[in-house]
């Protein structure tokens, strides 16, 4: 088994707000969505926008945290 650690930060925007609920064992999972936009200039001088939608499913103590 791997003990390497991806972290990873995600800078944006809510989509909704969000959702938290619990499993059958008592688990607590929250899930929400984040949006991070960047923006370019092109070759021609133009600006570009691209948008990037994230799915986060944090669970148990964090899911909490994130729920609040």
């Amino acid at each position: 088994m791997s003990r390497d650690l991806n972290k990873v930060q995600i800078i944006g925007r809510l989509g909704a707000d969000p959702e938290m609920r619990y499993t059958q064992q008592g688990n607590a999972v929250t899930s929400f969505r984040v949006a991070s936009s960047r923006t370019w200039k092109k070759a021609d001088g133009n600006s570009e926008e691209e948008t990037e939608w994230f799915r986060v499913v944090p669970w148990n103590r964090l899911g909490e945290v994130c729920g609040e």
